[in-house]
């Protein structure tokens, strides 16, 4: 799984260490939503059922490869 710094970083906040490396790859690997920002980054959405079927939200860089964030998106609208 390649990563930024950023999101390095961000992994160390207790809000976020409970996000399992599967539950990231499987947002990248099977959202139910996705959406291309201005800057080329792309925000993805799937619900984790181990997490309550909370919807977790991964943002990756242009390459579409690289994950910058991951977070549950309490927001979520489909």
């Amino acid at each position: 799984m390649k990563t930024t710094r950023y999101f390095d970083a961000m992994r160390q906040r207790p809000d976020r260490q409970g996000i399992l490396d599967a539950w990231v790859l499987q947002v990248v690997h099977a959202p139910i939503k996705q959406v291309i920002q201005a800057d080329g980054r792309i925000r993805r959405w799937a619900p984790i059922a181990e997490a309550g079927g909370r919807v977790l939200r991964v943002i990756l860089l242009e390459d579409g490869q690289t994950i910058h964030n991951a977070f549950f998106d309490r927001g979520f609208t489909a």
